[in-house]
């Protein structure tokens, strides 16, 4: 065998090892990149969970790192950084809901200039998880608040006028830059009015526990109006209510 035939089949084996040698390092790359990472634990400031088309699912984060407004992919309305815990979106990249919640106690006296009121020693906490109408604002939510021991817990649902919240919010944000104070607060109250015969936000139902202690059944009229109020005090005495549309009682069971 002559030098140049050993040279041969040594190029030969090498480029069969080689070859081999890739093939089997570019299946496991391609395996490995499949394979579901495990974490017994993990510290970190935010999570964002997209659909294949980088629309936003889910975001969970910190206080600092949490999202705006999110309406179709664009941020609107005003900065994040205010509302920790975990905030929802629908199939076109619009928030849709979300659960946040809060619980500090001041430990210095604070103006409402300066951000949160509060009075030394004093505490604030709330719990607010909540779900929007299409392109609107939240209509269901369950709500805890508590300032200082004054406290609310309870389910709500409200009626929102059908109005795009994008339109509404760029209607809004064109309004404020009016330098005619008069005009500009008119603007806002018509702003603020009913759309097409439906108030922009009112609240249809509540159940729960109010700050005077009571436990409390309240239906509304379409226009917000409480008609029908079920009670039993903190005192455990109980009733049933009948108001008119300016809210006085009409009846009472059983009656005084």
């Amino acid at each position: 065998m002559t030098s140049i035939e050993r040279d041969v089949r040594f190029l030969k084996r090498y480029a069969i090892v080689t070859t081999t040698l890739l093939a089997v390092l570019s299946v496991a790359a391609f395996t490995r990149s499949s394979r579901v990472a495990k974490f017994d634990e993990i510290d970190v400031e935010r999570i964002n969970i997209r659909e294949p088309n980088g629309n936003y699912r889910m975001v969970i984060s910190n206080r600092p790192r949490s999202i705006g407004p999110i309406y179709k992919n664009k941020p609107f309305g005003y900065e994040g950084g205010n509302r920790p815990g975990i905030i929802f979106f629908n199939d076109e990249g619009t928030e849709n809901g979300g659960l946040t919640f809060t619980g500090s106690t001041c430990v210095a006296d604070k103006s409402v200039t300066s951000g949160r009121a509060c009075t030394k020693g004093t505490y604030q906490a709330s719990t607010h998880m909540s779900f929007d109408q299409f392109n609107q604002d939240q209509v269901v939510n369950l709500d805890y608040s508590d300032n200082n021991g004054r406290k609310l817990m309870g389910f709500s649902i409200n009626d929102r006028a059908p109005v795009d919240i994008y339109q509404m919010v760029a209607e809004r944000d064109s309004i404020m830059k009016m330098t005619d104070t008069v005009a500009r607060a008119a603007a806002l109250a018509r702003w603020a009015g009913p759309r097409n015969g439906y108030p922009l936000s009112v609240q249809r139902l509540f159940i729960g526990r109010d700050p005077s202690k009571s436990a409390v059944l309240n239906l509304a009229d379409p226009n917000g109006k409480p008609r029908l109020r079920l009670v039993v005090d903190s005192l455990g005495a109980a009733r049933i209510e009948f108001l008119d549309e300016a809210g006085k009682v009409t009846a009472t069971v059983p009656s005084k």
